[in-house]
């Protein structure tokens, strides 16, 4: 989401004259987009201001924003806490920032982290302001009504809504007539999408309008929530060659004393009867998810539930992280925190387990041929990359004029985070 977001905003400012650098040196205009979903995620936000002090001191025209969760967590605080920041805009506020770059650059210092009603949600959601490329993500909702005990994210980002449809249709048309060959849709719950009326259609409905739309080869989603990962939804899977085989389900925990504390809303069983169908339907699905270790009151017998689940699954990959309480959420006030050391350990565990099932993963898929679309060169030489339908990278030998294009590989050999391929 937030790589969407930053998308965006690259496209908001390019009218005022502002275009991309890798060079921080040589910016104008220096903007953190960030996440506070960790509390880590949060405490690097502060180290990267201290790195610019220096060349805000050196070129004092340069401008230094702070967006995204942080930033609608914080507000005024944020302003407050680091003197040389010139812009605070939170999650609801990007088609605001032109308006307050314009304003820093005459001297004023702002902040803008109001929420917006649903109305207003609806008549400003943001769009990808950038159509060209070969993949783009769209976001098709904001916002989450679930309230898990951890989670910051309905408190930085708002309530639920989604966007219309026929406004999402008619942009992926336009990313399309582009070149646009894949696109990815997002959602903090994708799969809720359209069911608090915003919208006329449901989610597994929006997913077949974009499979009829010329151009639009593959089709990937983000974040599903395992409880509502719908009948409908499971069919699309079966009957839409345009879906990719990959699904990202976040688990989060394997004992149902934790989910239940988590307020997650399904079983240990529940979740892999849901597997159990997703595969079914689409045999060769690659699952990714998320899990968090030492939540308040996890024992070990808990923590090896979440290993067994591991195990049962197979995870691709996992995102996985240590319990950090998020202010104002239901979590941060349990009972029963774990030492870091001990959250640090099971950590430690749990990723090396991971390392093996997605190293065992990679080497299942060599002798196997793949469709690639290429996506862009590798850091080798004479090598481009593409990557599966289940979400795989593979690198093999060819020209950058394959780029955007289709081709079919056979896999020789396999690493731990990528695939070498050659092509038929």
């Amino acid at each position: 989401m937030n790589v969407s977001d930053s998308e965006k905003i690259a496209g908001l400012l390019q009218p005022l004259g502002y275009g991309l650098t890798a060079d921080p040196s040589s910016a104008d205009l220096i903007i953190l987009n960030t996440c506070s979903v960790r509390a880590k995620a949060e405490e690097k936000v502060y180290g990267h201001l201290g790195r610019y002090k220096p060349l805000k001191q050196e070129r004092p025209h340069l401008l230094l924003a702070v967006g995204g969760c942080v930033a609608q967590q914080e507000g005024e605080r944020l302003l407050r806490k680091v003197p040389f920041l010139d812009l605070v805009f939170g999650t609801h506020n990007l088609h605001l920032l032109p308006e307050m770059v314009r304003a820093a650059e005459q001297g004023e210092r702002r902040v803008e982290t109001g929420f917006m009603d649903r109305d207003e949600r609806l008549d400003l959601f943001p769009v990808d302001a950038q159509q060209g490329g070969i993949t783009r993500f769209v976001t098709v909702m904001q916002g989450c009504d679930n309230f898990c005990s951890y989670c910051i994210v309905p408190y930085v980002r708002g309530r639920e809504i989604s966007r219309r449809s026929a406004e999402i249709l008619a942009e992926i048309r336009g990313m399309a007539e582009q070149g646009v060959r894949e696109v990815t849709l997002l959602g903090q719950n994708v799969n809720s999408y359209g069911l608090k009326g915003e919208s006329d259609i449901n989610f597994a409905a929006l997913l077949r309008a974009v499979s009829a739309i010329d151009g639009i080869e593959r089709i990937r989603f983000t974040t599903s929530h395992p409880k509502d990962i719908s009948s409908a939804l499971i069919d699309c899977l079966a009957d839409l060659p345009k879906l990719c085989s990959h699904i990202h389900l976040p688990a989060q925990s394997g004992s149902d004393r934790v989910l239940t504390r988590m307020r997650r809303g399904y079983t240990r069983d529940q979740y892999l009867e849901k597997v159990a169908l997703l595969r079914a339907a689409r045999p060769g699905l690659q699952i990714t998810g998320d899990m968090i270790v030492g939540f308040p009151g996890e024992d070990d017998g808990e923590f090896r539930e979440t290993l067994a689940l591991m195990e049962e699954v197979r995870y691709a990959d996992l995102f996985s992280f240590m319990y950090s309480p998020r202010p104002g959420t239901e979590a941060a006030g349990y009972d029963g925190m774990i030492p870091r050391a001990e959250k640090q350990a099971r950590l430690a565990e749990l990723q090396a387990l991971q390392r093996t099932v997605t190293a065992e993963t990679n080497r299942s898929l060599v002798g196997t041929v793949q469709t690639l679309l290429v996506e862009g060169v590798s850091k080798k030489d004479g090598q481009v990359y593409g990557r599966t339908s289940g979400n795989r990278i593979v690198n093999f030998t060819g020209h950058r004029s394959l780029i955007g294009s289709f081709v079919e590989a056979t896999i020789s050999r396999a690493y731990q985070n990528s695939l070498l391929g050659e092509l038929r």
